[in-house]
C-alpha cells in the first residue's frame, strides 16, 4: 500500500473519531502556541532595547561623567572635574573621535502666551549635540559656534513642549520665556517619543552651553555635568576609550598612579549585556514552553494506544486480507504525524495572533512604548519540525504494537 493510499485510511480512521482527534490536537496546539508566542515577546523586547538604546546615539556613544569619592561621610568631587572645553579637546584632539558634546542640566517651568509647561530636560550644549545623539530636526535649524561665543538667547525644543506651548501655531521663530528670560525657538526635533523607562524624550529645550551659563545660572563657569562622545564607528570605540582617557588625565594633570577623576561609560556594552540577556531569556522561554509539546506528545501515544486497542478486530481483518506489518506500522504513524502536524500548523497562527493581539493590548494600554511585533521565522519552523519529531517518536511505540498483533488473535478479540 503506497503513502497516499496510506494517508487517505489514516484521514478516515481520524474522522471515525473527530472529539478525540481534536482533543489530542489540542496538546500540540498549546505547546506550539506557547513557543512561538514566548519565543516573540522575548525577542520583540530585546528589539524594544536596541532601538532605544539607538535612540541615546547608538552603540558608538560614549558618556563621561565625574568621578565622586566619599571624604569623611559626604560625597565630593574628586580630581578638577568636566568642563566644556574637554568637549572641544576631545573632538579636536582625538582622531577615533567623531563628535563630543558637553551637556548641563537644568529644569524649570517654560511659558508662552498664557500657556506653559514643565521640561523634564532643559539642556545646555554645544553644536555638536545632534550628531552625538543621533536625533535630527524636523524644523527650523539649530544654534551656531556664534551663537555659543555670544551666549544668543537662543533655543530648540522637543516635540512635545512644541505641542504645549504652540499647539495651533509653528513654533519656529516664537518666544518661550524660562525663570522670566525670553528665548527665542530657532528649531524644533524631530520626535523621538517615550525611553525604555517610559519618560518622554520629546520634552525637552536645547540651548547653547554659555547661553545656560550666563543667563540661567547667573555666573560664569566652565564645568558641565557630562560629557557626550560619538566614536567615529563601533569598532572603534576602545580606540575612542584610550585616547579620551589619555588626553583627558593630561589635562586634569593627573599624575602616574593617581586615579582617574572622571569614569566613561560605554553604551555598546549596556547592549552587549542587553544582548545576552535576550538571547539567554529566548532559549530559556523556548524550552519552557517545549515542555508541553512534550506533554502533548504522551497525549498522542496515549490515544493511539487506546485507537489500536479499539482497532484491534480491524487490524486482525486487514492482516488476513493480506496487509504486511509495515503497512499497519505506517497507517499509525501517518495518522500520529497528521494529528501532531495539524497541531503545530494550528499553533503557529494561534501564536502569532496572540503575538499581534498582545503587542496591541501593550502599545494601547501603555501608548508610549511603541512595542514591536517580532516573529521569528526559525522558531516557527523549529516549533513545527518538533512537532512532527513529537507525533513520529511518541506514535511509534502504538504503530509497532499495533504491526505485532497476530492476525487470529486481533480476528478473536471483542
Amino acid at each position: 500500500m503506497n503513502i497516499l493510499m496510506t494517508t487517505r485510511v489514516a484521514l478516515r480512521a481520524l474522522a471515525k473519531n473527530k472529539m478525540r482527534a481534536i482533543l489530542t490536537v489540542l496538546g500540540i496546539v498549546i505547546g506550539v502556541w506557547a513557543v512561538i508566542l514566548l519565543v516573540s515577546v522575548s525577542q520583540s523586547a530585546g528589539t524594544k532595547v536596541q532601538n532605544e538604546i539607538q535612540t541615546l546615539g547608538g552603540t558608538n556613544m560614549l558618556q563621561i561623567y565625574h568621578q565622586w569619592r566619599s571624604r569623611g561621610g559626604e560625597r565630593k568631587r574628586s580630581g578638577t572635574g568636566l568642563a566644556s572645553s574637554d568637549a572641544d579637546a576631545l573632538a579636536r584632539d582625538c582622531p577615533a573621535v567623531l563628535a563630543a558634546s558637553p551637556i548641563l542640566f537644568f529644569s524649570g517651568q517654560l511659558i508662552a502666551g498664557n500657556l506653559n509647561c514643565n521640561a523634564d530636560e532643559i539642556y545646555g550644549v554645544n553644536t555638536m549635540y545632534l550628531t552625538v545623539s543621533n536625533w535630527q530636526l524636523s524644523r527650523g535649524g539649530f544654534f551656531t559656534q556664534g551663537d555659543i561665543n555670544t551666549a544668543t538667547k537662543v533655543c530648540v525644543i522637543g516635540q512635545t513642549v512644541a505641542d504645549s506651548l504652540f499647539p495651533a501655531a509653528d513654533p519656529v521663530d516664537q518666544t518661550i520665556r524660562i525663570r522670566g528670560i525670553p528665548f527665542q525657538v530657532i528649531g524644533v526635533l524631530e520626535p523621538k517619543g517615550a525611553n525604555l523607562f517610559g519618560g518622554d524624550q520629546d520634552n525637552m529645550v536645547l540651548m547653547p552651553i554659555s547661553t545656560m551659563q550666563k543667563r540661567l545660572y547667573g555666573v560664569p563657569f566652565d564645568w558641565v555635568h557630562i560629557l557626550e562622545v560619538s566614536a567615529r564607528s563601533a569598532d572603534r570605540i576602545d580606540d575612542a576609550k584610550d585616547e579620551i582617557k589619555t588626553l583627558l588625565r593630561e589635562r586634569h594633570r593627573i599624575a602616574k598612579g593617581i586615579a582617574d577623576d572622571f569614569v566613561i561609560r560605554d553604551i555598546s556594552e549596556v547592549a552587549n549585556v542587553f544582548s545576552i540577556i535576550t538571547t539567554v531569556m529566548t532559549v530559556l522561554l523556548g524550552s519552557i514552553a517545549s515542555v508541553s509539546l512534550i506533554v502533548g506528545g504522551i497525549g498522542i501515544m496515549n490515544i493511539m494506544l487506546v485507537s489500536v486497542t479499539e482497532r484491534t478486530r480491524e487490524i486482525g481483518i486487514r492482516m488476513a486480507v493480506g496487509a504486511r506489518p509495515r503497512d499497519i506500522l505506517r497507517q499509525f504513524l501517518v495518522e500520529a504525524i497528521i494529528l501532531s502536524t495539524l497541531g503545530g500548523v494550528l499553533g503557529v497562527a494561534l501564536g502569532i495572533a496572540f503575538a499581534f493581539g498582545l503587542t496591541y493590548a501593550i502599545n494601547t494600554i501603555y501608548t508610549f512604548t511603541k512595542w514591536p511585533v517580532i516573529i521569528s521565522i526559525n522558531s516557527i519552523i523549529i516549533a513545527l519540525m518538533f512537532a512532527g519529531s513529537v507525533g513520529l517518536f511518541f506514535g511509534f511505540y502504538p504503530a509497532r504494537k499495533a504491526s505485532r498483533l497476530d492476525p487470529i488473535e486481533a480476528l478473536r478479540y471483542e
